[in-house]
């Protein structure tokens, strides 16, 4: 069974920089991209950043010159934040690509969210 578990949310207030970090385990063949969601309290969920096995990154406009995600290696992902605004109080949620086996279909993986609460 594949999991796919976040840590490092919390308070903090708004300008502060917070580290989040995912790690998926279970039965894994192999993983593409991981990246990570965040979904606000009345909003929908949406995409903050994605990183490629190679390494290739993709961000969110908003996000830009403060976030920084990076692969620490095959299996885990981490999403540095720094300035965090009010607004980006959200529930922040790990997602993988993956294949369980050498045969099974490329899927998508997501982990229980955490929780970053930006005080104002």
């Amino acid at each position: 069974q594949v999991q796919l578990v976040e840590s490092g949310g919390g308070l903090v207030q708004a300008g502060g920089s917070l580290r989040l970090s995912c790690a998926a385990s279970g039965s894994i063949f192999s993983v593409s991209t991981m990246g990570w969601y965040r979904q606000g309290p009345g909003k929908q969920r949406e995409l903050v950043a994605t990183i490629g096995s190679g390494g290739i990154t993709n961000y969110a406009d908003s996000v830009k010159g403060r976030f920084i995600i990076s692969r620490d290696n095959a299996k885990t992902v981490s999403l540095h934040m720094n300035s965090l605004k009010p607004e980006e109080d959200a529930v922040y949620y790990c997602s993988a690509a993956l294949q369980v086996t050498v045969v099974a279909r490329w899927s998508n993986y997501w982990g229980q969210g955490t929780q970053v609460t930006v005080s104002s």
